[in-house]
């Protein structure tokens, strides 16, 4: 379905009941909404991975403006300004309080810039391989670590660049790195609907993928966040993932660290990626 959202249309899914017959009463559940990678991707990465917890939380999967099924909007509102208060938008139109914002890579910069705009808003916060603020050096020698400098080379190329010349070969060469047990593509690629010109507008020091910097902001936060991150990650190092934790209130913040893991720590440790989330959304209820 499409939901208008600040002068777009998002596409947005829906599985699993808020409220659920529970004896002689209607329970409530959580509601949590994926915010997903890319930018340029579509929800679909999180199916059917996160379907699992549909017995706990009511599961809220939308494509961010630019991506996937949704409108794109002027260009000049592709900014994580604009996609954080989308995700407060899209609370508004249907109705969700205090829910369970989780973000994985790009969409854990959404997240961040949703729960720091509007720090009252989120019940809890789950970010996973993501960062406060981006070192593109950092990143061009994780991939020379793993792959070679070849792969260091063509990394340096597209993030330093972003253009449909340097990122095709970023994706053949670099992209398979991300992930630490299989080397194939993933399911979800071949189904996704890819907007690279959403990711060459965004990536890269020179726009604001290099701009954004959350990390004085996270102090503003009030509930609760889990932190997960893969030792392997070329594209957002364990490096990137621990300052976000140095910035989070102390107390509030939860670390949870896989080690032979890269960035799709769902698909390389899906077991434990769900234990932990699942624990997280449980504490406290």
């Amino acid at each position: 379905m499409f939901v208008k959202v600040n002068g777009v249309r998002l596409y947005v899914d829906v599985e699993g009941l808020a409220l659920v017959p529970d004896g002689p009463r209607m329970r409530q559940k959580p509601t949590l909404i994926l915010l997903h990678g890319g930018p340029g991707a579509d929800h679909s990465l999180y199916k059917p991975a996160f379907s699992t917890l549909s017995d706990i939380a009511q599961i809220v999967y939308y494509d961010h403006r630019g991506c996937g099924r949704s409108e794109d909007g002027p260009r000049e509102n592709w900014t994580l300004a604009q996609w954080g208060d989308d995700v407060k938008g899209l609370c508004d139109a249907l109705g969700i309080e205090k829910p369970i914002v989780l973000g994985t890579s790009f969409g854990g910069f959404v997240a961040q810039s949703y729960a720091t705009r509007h720090p009252d808003h989120p019940g809890k916060l789950i970010l996973i391989s993501t960062a406060a603020k981006v070192d593109f050096p950092a990143i061009y020698e994780a991939f020379e670590r793993l792959g070679g400098p070849e792969a260091g080379r063509i990394a340096e190329a597209y993030w330093s660049n972003p253009s449909p010349e340097t990122r095709a070969p970023y994706l053949e060469r670099c992209a398979p790195l991300y992930r630490t047990k299989r080397r194939g593509p993933p399911d979800w690629v071949q189904r996704a609907i890819l907007r690279n010109e959403t990711g060459q507008w965004f990536n890269g020091p020179a726009n604001e993928h290099g701009r954004m910097d959350f990390r004085e902001a996270l102090g503003c936060i009030g509930c609760p966040v889990l932190v997960m991150a893969g030792e392997s990650d070329p594209i957002t190092p364990i490096a990137f993932n621990e300052e976000i934790m140095q910035h989070c209130p102390a107390g509030l913040a939860r670390f949870e660290r896989f080690a032979d893991c890269g960035h799709g720590i769902v698909e390389d440790e899906p077991e434990r990626y769900d234990r932990a989330i699942r624990d997280f959304i449980l504490a406290g209820a």
